[in-house]
């Protein structure tokens, strides 16, 4: 990329310094007056502009992603807020077949608060144990057993959409592979975060933790209410 960005620059000089002397010829400015290559039959004398440093270069790539980067954030946030806004106006509507006022006082934002906080509840379809794990797991030669104990979550029941809560207990044997214990609470939060039903939700966990670690055994279990 470096190279190809270098010679487009040399490139786009010298045709601008090679057109510019067409032009003041063709305007009259100097009509006796012929390139020196043509008038001393040599070789023309072509003056480059120096290519740019290796730190110049770096930076423009930088700056170039940095504003592709700025260019996804604004498209997510813009995607993010019409998602946000038929979710408002869903629950708008929900609240008029209930036969509820959705234009007096305590319900002008109720339909927003409503969109924002399903999303919150439903956070996790928007995360990767991937990417929560992509630094967190280590070569590690213990082999005895790792427990972690009485990690709360909470989810929403697809069924009903309503709330149920519990702890979640973690056991695995590692394999050569070891992870961050906050890790495994993040995963629970991962998939509790989504529609769920209880034995559904205990499969995932102990799946996601089984492709990531490899370990000689796993086993988790969950209590809720």
């Amino acid at each position: 990329m470096v190279g190809v960005f270098s010679s487009a620059v040399v490139a786009a000089a010298s045709s601008s310094q090679y057109d510019g002397g067409l032009s003041r010829q063709r305007a009259g400015e100097a009509d006796d007056v012929q390139p020196s290559f043509i008038e001393s039959n040599q070789e023309p004398e072509w003056s480059f502009s120096s290519p740019q440093s290796g730190a110049e270069l770096s930076k423009c790539i930088e700056s170039k992603h940095d504003d592709l980067c700025k260019e996804e954030t604004v498209s997510k946030e813009a995607e993010d807020l019409t998602e946000l806004s038929c979710m408002a106006k869903a629950y708008s509507t929900v609240l008029s077949e209930l036969s509820e006022d959705t234009e007096r006082e305590g319900l002008l934002r109720t339909p927003l608060r409503a969109a924002k906080a399903m999303q919150f509840f439903t956070k996790g379809y928007q995360e990767t144990t991937q990417a929560i794990l992509s630094d967190a797991i280590f070569n590690e030669s213990h082999d005895e057993v790792v427990v972690v104990k009485d990690i709360d979550f909470f989810s929403l029941c697809e069924h009903h959409l309503v709330p149920f809560f519990g702890k979640a207990h973690i056991a695995y044997i590692p394999n050569k592979k070891v992870v961050g214990l906050s890790k495994l609470a993040r995963i629970v939060e991962i998939f509790s975060r989504r529609l769920q039903v209880q034995e559904r939700l205990t499969k995932q966990i102990a799946t996601a933790i089984n492709e990531a670690l490899e370990p000689a055994g796993v086993a988790v279990v969950i209590e809720a209410v």
